[in-house]
């Protein structure tokens, strides 16, 4: 693995190389440059950036304009305030007239860790799920985030970008190449299949690790696109393993859980599923994200550990 980078220092350098190649590109925050670290795009295309003030429902707005105007508009600023805020512009203004919009939910899931809840987007994908027409990823890795924005970019239609707030080491080779709907096998196994989005893909891989220590074979699964999902391969993918672990720091319903939950019941695949996350009915702890995720038991040493439990209770 290469050095950890910030996800949103990769989608500021994906605009710039964008505008560069004649993308007529147009950032909209909601007094949150400093969120979106786009200083650098600011000093090389001055004017270019919208910046509405506090009023993410304006913000929208404002995009949804500016792409019914023929630019390419994208939004960026905090997921929790994003998907709150401005539930029914994103609802009505991107998703039911379907513009060109391109919506950064930046520090997602617990990312602003003892900000506590008014900060934290454990929500996020249930309610973009709730939505029809505007596409859903969630980037694990510095080059999965480039491409997905790429792509992004070039496709005209609604898009929302999960985007974790640490910097994140990169999974793949120069070699990797990103594809709307991907399901994506890091490991293979037979045991167990752990199944995660966005950041908590390292904790699958390195759950994983251990678990090969102790002797189990786990497959490990990356969906870094929820919609679109192609949900054959992720049926594939899963079939013969006896047990599935889903892991994402969102709640339990709604998301990545909900997606392969729906995959399996449909598929009557004979597993046994358990999902990990923020539990039903709970907000996340108000800490740092190593105890965030302990606490809420998907680090990858509770990973592992639940694993072994679920095959011991199926063996």
């Amino acid at each position: 693995m290469s050095n950890a980078e910030h996800l949103a220092n990769v989608m500021v350098q994906a605009f710039i190389d964008a505008v560069e190649q004649g993308i007529d590109l147009v950032p909209v925050v909601a007094d949150s440059t400093s969120t979106a670290k786009i200083s650098p795009f600011m000093q090389k295309f001055p004017g270019r950036v919208v910046n509405v003030g506090i009023a993410e429902q304006s913000m929208v707005g404002t995009a949804a304009g500016l792409a019914l105007g023929g630019k390419v508009a994208v939004t960026c600023n905090a997921a929790p305030f994003l998907i709150s805020r401005a539930n029914e512009q994103i609802k009505v203004d991107i998703c039911y007239n379907n513009t060109n919009v391109k919506l950064f939910g930046l520090n997602a899931g617990g990312s602003y860790g003892p900000l506590a809840s008014t900060h934290h987007s454990i929500d996020d994908l249930a309610v973009m799920r709730g939505f029809g027409r505007i596409q859903i990823f969630a980037p694990s890795s510095p080059l999965e985030c480039r491409q997905i924005i790429e792509y992004a970019l070039g496709y005209v239609g609604p898009v929302y970008i999960r985007m974790d707030g640490k910097a994140l080491p990169e999974l793949y080779d120069e070699s990797y190449h990103f594809t709307p709907g991907a399901v994506v096998t890091l490991r293979e196994g037979r045991d167990i299949a752990l199944v995660a989005t966005g950041s908590t893909v390292h904790e699958i891989v390195d759950a994983a690790t251990r678990l090969a220590d102790a002797g189990v074979q786990a497959k490990v699964i990356s969906v870094p696109s929820i919609r679109p999902c192609d949900t054959e391969a992720l049926r594939a993918a899963l079939s013969g393993c006896q047990a599935v672990i889903t892991v994402e720091e969102h709640n339990i319903n709604g998301g990545l859980g909900s997606l392969v939950a729906e995959v399996m019941a449909e598929s009557a695949l004979p597993a046994t599923l358990k999902r990990l996350g923020i539990p039903d009915g709970e907000y996340a702890a108000a800490s740092d994200r190593a105890y965030l995720r302990q606490r809420h038991g998907f680090d990858a040493a509770s990973i592992a550990a639940q694993a072994e439990a679920m095959l011991h209770k199926a063996g």
